[in-house]
């Protein structure tokens, strides 16, 4: 099999490197990929946008590509699905419509809504006025979230009425025509990504991100700075009630809108302190980072996965087997990420943190003269497993140790939730 990945991100390298490592698979191609998917045995990278659906296309039907793998969430919202599937080609990944379930918040609150699916009470708002006179009213805490696609930074939990204010104005100002503001909920975050092929799911093994820049989960919100799975506060109970009350109806509530949704369905959740599952939001594609803390656990072969879900025998599969243990993986940031920072700063030390017995997923790469230099605000993630997650987390740390490039900024705190855990609000 050939399969094309589009993306160019951690997440994307994490798919290249786990589909390789099937004999099945004689060649992966990533569209654009980045400077590690570029060197990778039986790996190429082809220099498309993601957006370039007739190049995507056609390069799929010419090279014979047996299966198209989408990452991000963007070209999923601008209907790449649909697009491809009008050429008979195979995409694992929901169409533009399914797509709403990130591409537009408000859409994600009224369905759930509609389903019965738990989720913070919310207001949507068009008008900058009324939405801050909301808030007024309401008070803080307060979660202030853009309508549309934000690259996992349009949330602001604002512990005051005027940094409730200030949100709003800024996301109009950034051009969101719709906000959503809704009830602040306390807890702990997970993230739980699941299979579904239209019918039945199969959830992976629960993770847990780390968003924020800052150590102690301060600061700005970021793409996510590390994560770990599985986590230990979604017991076997728990994640049944997940797939019951969460996954299975939002599956079932998709069609009868009439939508065939197959790919992930990432619900991001709240688990409240008595235990009880929330919705922050849904996504429609893997998680970055968690997809680089969960495929490294994945023995069951990946492409079996992908298949059945576009094949919608999702429900004939055995059992997803995983490798006992934990994982965890923590992310190089470029200096000043999430605001601005530079490019072009040479990489160091990705072999000896390999030899080590890490695996170096890579983000914001790009190969320059057979040199890795920085092209982007994560730069890349050290993945580590382990027997126990603290064995795991202190490998991944060792494998950092190793990595070297001017204005390096790690958090040096990923899993500490874990260990002692912490009331984190979202």
């Amino acid at each position: 099999m050939k399969i094309l990945v589009v993306g160019n991100g951690g997440r994307e390298h994490a798919l290249a490197w786990k589909l390789l490592q099937s004999q099945r698979i004689q060649q992966v191609i990533c569209i654009p990929g980045n400077g590690a998917t570029a060197t990778a045995a039986r790996c190429q990278n082809v220099s498309l946008r993601i957006d370039d659906f007739e190049g995507i296309a056609r390069f799929a039907l010419v090279h014979g590509i047996s299966l198209v793998v989408v990452g991000p969430e963007l070209p999923l919202a601008l209907g790449i699905k649909d697009y491809l599937q009008r050429h008979n080609l195979r995409v694992f990944g929901p169409t533009q419509a399914g797509a709403q379930i990130e591409a537009s918040k408000s859409w994600a609150k009224s369905l759930m809504q509609s389903a019965g699916i738990p989720t913070p009470n919310f207001a949507v708002f068009q008008e900058v006025e009324k939405a801050t006179a909301y808030v007024k009213d309401r008070g803080a805490p307060i979660v202030v979230k853009a309508d549309g696609l934000a690259a996992g930074k349009g949330v602001m939990v604002a512990q005051t009425v005027a940094e409730a204010v200030e949100a709003v104005e800024s996301l109009f100002q950034d051009g969101f025509d719709t906000v959503v503001i809704e009830e602040c909920v306390t807890g702990q975050e997970v993230s739980v990504l699941a299979l579904t092929d239209g019918l039945s799911i199969r959830p992976l093994l629960p993770a847990q991100d780390h968003k924020r820049i800052g150590e102690g989960d301060t600061g700005p919100n970021t793409g996510g700075m590390g994560a770990y799975a599985p986590t230990s506060l979604v017991t076997p109970a728990l994640m049944a009630r997940i797939e019951q009350e969460i996954l299975q109806p939002t599956v079932e509530a998709l069609r009868q809108q009439g939508i065939d949704y197959r790919g992930v369905l990432y619900a991001g959740l709240m688990i409240s302190p008595q235990g009880d599952p929330t919705v922050l939001e849904f996504n429609c594609r893997f998680g970055d980072p968690e997809t680089q803390a969960i495929l490294p656990l994945l023995e069951t072969p990946l492409e079996d996965l992908l298949l059945a879900c576009t094949q919608q025998r999702l429900a004939e599969l055995p059992p997803i087997t995983w490798k006992p243990g934990a994982a965890a993986c923590v992310v190089a940031a470029a200096q000043g990420y999430p605001g601005s920072y530079q490019k072009g700063q040479a990489i160091a030390g990705i072999e000896q943190a390999e030899a080590m017995g890490t695996t170096v997923f890579c983000a914001g790469v790009q190969l320059k003269q057979q040199q890795l230099v920085t092209d982007g605000g994560r730069v890349l993630a050290v993945a580590a497993t382990g027997d126990t997650l603290e064995s795991a987390i202190a490998l991944a740390y060792r494998g950092m140790n190793c990595i070297e490039f001017e204005g390096m900024y790690y958090r040096k705190d990923i899993g500490h939730g874990a260990k002692t855990p912490s009331s984190m609000s979202g």
